[in-house]
């Protein structure tokens, strides 16, 4: 065990992109435990686009993080040292833990034990097997619920929440129809993924593609993106659609909130259900959700891909790559 622990602790609030002034890395002591607590080395931080609402000025469904305070971020290590009889030692734990090396656990800090499965890596847990998995589940199966041979259009398809809930929808039996940045994105959500076709948001003619590919309008929006994506969607949903908002990352960076869709009117002549969700609102279903998906994997039905960042150093610029499009699938870094 290392004798001191790196944390990366909020400097200033971004007005835009993340920046290396955003954060200041300093070294501190690794943490001791008292009775009731246990500490744990980290192995692998979650990058998610809600990192990036999480460091503004204004609360989401948790308060900002404050400046001076570790970057909050999902993180899953192992128990290292333990004076808390449901952590032991060796055990592998989920949680809120931040941008840091070291965390400590307790009744007042709580965290998940996972299981453990041959053949399955540790990182999984923070992905598929975990709130990512559980937010495509809830998004796609409860809200979206298609129905066989209906259309499904999910925007951020090749990302770690699209690409689980636009395999949800074709073991389903929708039609399903990904929005991604790049040829190359595109053909894996077709050829890897098992998706009936796929929109190049990069391409100039991007909304005659989507017009291409859902030629009988769409029955169902998995919305992750927002702005002018949402709109192009928007305009094509058929009587009593469904939209599952799972998230809005092309205006996280914004400095003023977007625009409304133009097409909003859309929703209420075609009678259309608008929900938005929270993963949080669901964690009471995250064994039953995360069973699911493995026996999927398992079956060879559910394909989950990852992008491992080497090195806690780069944390502040690979977080960028979500809002670059550069990551496939989960992103996150391993320590």
């Amino acid at each position: 065990m290392a004798d001191t622990n790196r944390r990366f602790l909020l400097r200033e609030r971004p007005t835009g992109r993340i920046e290396p002034s955003t954060f200041e890395l300093v070294e501190s002591p690794v943490p001791e435990i008292g009775d009731g607590e246990a500490l744990v080395r980290i192995s692998y931080i979650s990058l998610d686009p809600t990192n990036r609402a999480w460091i503004g000025e204004t609360p989401t469904y948790l308060p900002p993080v404050a400046i001076g305070e570790v970057m909050r971020a999902g993180a899953l290590g192992r128990v290292v040292a333990s004076k808390h009889p449901g952590y032991p030692e060796g055990a592998l734990l989920q949680g809120l833990f931040g941008w840091q090396e070291y965390a400590v656990v307790s009744d007042a800090a709580p965290a998940w034990t996972m299981p453990e499965q041959e053949g399955i890596p540790d990182s999984a847990w923070l992905g598929v097997l975990g709130q990512n998995g559980l937010t495509a589940y809830v998004g796609m199966h409860d809200i979206g619920a298609p129905k066989e041979g209906e259309t499904v259009v999910v925007s951020a398809a090749a990302g770690a929440v699209g690409s689980i809930a636009a395999q949800i929808a074709k073991i389903m039996g929708a039609r399903v129809v990904g929005i991604a940045g790049g040829p190359e994105k595109c053909a894996m959500l077709t050829d890897e993924l098992g998706l009936d076709a796929a929109v190049d948001y990069k391409a100039a003619d991007w909304r005659d593609q989507l017009k291409a590919a859902t030629p009988n309008g769409i029955d169902v929006d998995f919305e992750n993106v927002g702005g002018e994506i949402m709109e192009a969607v928007f305009a094509r949903l058929n009587i009593r659609a469904r939209v599952a908002l799972c998230g809005l990352i092309s205006g996280y960076n914004d400095a003023e909130p977007p625009p409304g869709p133009r097409s909003f009117g859309n929703l209420l002549v075609n009678r259309v259900k608008l929900q938005g969700f929270i993963v949080l609102d669901h964690f009471d279903r995250a064994v039953e959700v995360a069973g699911i998906l493995g026996g999927w994997m398992a079956e060879g039905r559910l394909v989950a891909r990852e992008t491992v960042i080497e090195g806690f150093e780069d944390l502040p610029n690979s977080i960028n790559m979500l809002f670059d499009g550069k990551n496939t699938g989960k992103l996150v870094v391993r320590i």
